[in-house]
């Protein structure tokens, strides 16, 4: 089953870290995801832009409107994914705990819903 791991992170913590400790976590990032695909979990990952370059898109009355920024009100903001295929929930869970970011921000595990065998229309 796929699962995506949503990565979390507290921007403040790249603020105040240093570059060798920014240098360290990177290079943990790149042992976790070599070690996701020699493992053949891996299915994709990426980080992301800053929050600063993210935009909002809504639409009201028919019309489209686009904000500037998310509006979470949480200092964690998403910073990355995983995408993982894996045979349990137990297993993801255990490949977040992995992500470095984990020791200073979050990592939301959620099933990706397989509608593989969902018709145009809605008949799943």
């Amino acid at each position: 089953m796929n699962y995506m791991l949503l990565i979390y992170d507290d921007p403040a913590f790249y603020s105040t870290a240093t570059e060798a400790q920014i240098g360290t976590e990177m290079g943990e990032y790149f042992a976790f995801t070599q070690r996701l695909v020699d493992s053949g979990e891996m299915v994709a990952g990426d980080p992301l832009q800053g929050v600063d370059t993210a935009t909002t898109v809504t639409v009201r009355d028919g019309a489209r409107v686009v904000t500037d920024g998310p509006f979470a009100e949480t200092k964690e903001v998403l910073g990355g994914y995983y995408i993982v295929n894996v045979a349990s929930l137990d297993r993801a869970q255990e490949l977040a705990a992995q992500i470095p970011a984990v020791r200073h921000g979050k990592v939301e595990v959620r099933p990706i819903m397989d509608m593989s065998g969902s018709a145009p229309g809605g008949d799943a």
